[in-house]
């Protein structure tokens, strides 16, 4: 009969810490700034936003830049409850954009047709 042995050291040692996971990169502020300014033009080019909804993203995109600009006044680095505060606040925007895209409101035409109908 074949006996299976497990070595002593292998029930008795601890496994080994597995290494942290690596904290998940931070997105350049500038990138990500640019990527919500392309979304809000794409959404006006598409008919997904309207003008007043598209106003009123950019009101609050200008607002965050204003921040960023208030906060790098005191030293030209982000601090990271700066870039956190940012980056929460860069994320509500970005929901708000998506919500804004698919919530069914399209912007009209003279004759009350959406843009999308009158494409070729």
């Amino acid at each position: 009969m074949f006996a299976a042995t497990v070595p002593a050291t292998a029930i008795a040692a601890p496994a080994a810490p597995s290494a942290a996971p690596a904290p998940e990169r931070w997105i350049n502020i500038n990138q990500r700034q640019a990527n919500l300014e392309r979304r809000i033009n794409v959404g006006v080019r598409n008919g997904s936003l309207t003008r007043a909804e598209a106003a009123n993203l950019r009101r609050v995109f200008g607002n965050l830049e204003r921040l960023e600009q208030r906060y790098r006044r005191s030293g030209n680095r982000l601090t990271r409850a700066e870039r956190l505060d940012l980056d929460q606040r860069f994320d509500r925007l970005s929901r708000m954009i998506r919500a804004e895209r698919h919530d069914a409101q399209t912007r009209r035409d003279h004759d009350r047709r959406g843009y999308q109908n009158n494409r070729r």
